[in-house]
């Protein structure tokens, strides 16, 4: 067995020990935990420094980790996971998150966090934390992918137009409420806002489509006015591997209703926001001209 997979096995178990005593236990106890574990479980392993670096790490980024698995499993609080699903779930979206991506790529934390699941959890629990890391993954494609793709040498760089391409589609809505506009963007669980977008189905047109995927994601009815623009990035797939995604954003108009969103994995809310507003927001860099340029448009009318 890998050393490092042992070391997350170990890294689990002291997690479960924490846990289950309430979280209350400190770091002192939890340095003993986790040396008594090391001796019982890797006998041998004369390094334990990366058992160390995860559990305190986790440990003190579990607030955000916890926030965003809160997020990700929308229909499973957290409380209700299986104490070692959730810590196995702790160890990958730690991995995920925080780990440098050259020490431990993405589907290197995904697949150590699956095999954990197949080992101490229950039947299910491989392809519960599956799901839920694989949630994150696909979401994580959207906080860099303005990023340069990477190199696997000086020699050797990494075509984008050999990726396999996914076509969306997305909208900026707005709603006009007495003297005011308003637009409704998404949340999600990078903190970012950002507009509603989807997959175009087999036959679907572009105007179609939209008009669809905004029933589905916000439950409002939209009117397509004119296209914006178009973006493409390079997102990461835990089966496809890296994909591009190409959008083509349409300007739309809607009743000013409350907004449904429907559960997602990758987001959290959907407000609307007074055109004034919306400089204020954090948004994506390559999402703000779309926004911009609906803005221009709705103040020239």
């Amino acid at each position: 067995m890998a050393n490092r997979h042992l070391s997350r096995s170990v890294v689990m178990q002291t997690l479960f020990e924490w846990d289950f005593a309430g979280k209350t236990v400190d770091k002192e106890t939890i340095d003993e935990i986790l040396k008594r574990n090391a001796l019982e479980f890797a006998p041998g392993m004369g390094d334990t420094s990366f058992m160390k670096f995860l559990v305190e790490n986790i440990l003190k980024n579990r607030e955000t980790i916890d926030s965003i698995l809160a997020k990700a499993a929308p229909d499973w609080p957290i409380e209700k996971i299986s104490i070692v699903d959730r810590n196995i779930l702790r160890i990958g979206l730690y991995e995920l998150l925080y780990m440098d991506k050259v020490e431990v790529p993405a589907k290197v934390a995904i697949n150590e966090a699956i095999e954990l699941a197949k080992t101490f959890g229950g039947e299910n629990s491989g392809k519960f934390v599956n799901g839920v890391l694989g949630a994150v993954y696909k979401e994580m494609g959207e906080p860099g992918k303005d990023d340069a793709p990477r190199k696997k040498n000086m020699n050797t760089p990494i075509d984008p137009s050999k990726f396999p391409i996914e076509k969306l589609c997305g909208a900026v809505v707005y709603a006009k409420e007495g003297d005011d506009v308003y637009l409704a963007l998404v949340h999600d669980i990078f903190g970012r806002w950002t507009l509603t977008k989807g997959h175009l189905e087999a036959g679907d047109s572009d105007e179609g489509g939209v008009g669809r995927e905004v029933l589905e994601e916000l439950g409002i009815k939209i009117s397509v006015k004119e296209k914006l623009g178009e973006n493409e990035y390079i997102a990461s797939d835990p089966e496809k591997g890296k994909i591009r995604k190409h959008v083509t954003y349409f300007l739309a108009e809607a009743p000013y209703t409350d907004l449904a969103l429907k559960k997602s994995g990758g987001l959290d809310d959907a407000r609307w926001f007074r055109l004034a507003d919306i400089l204020d927001l954090n948004i994506y860099d390559d999402i703000l001209p779309i926004i911009t340029n609906a803005i221009n448009i709705l103040l020239k009318k």
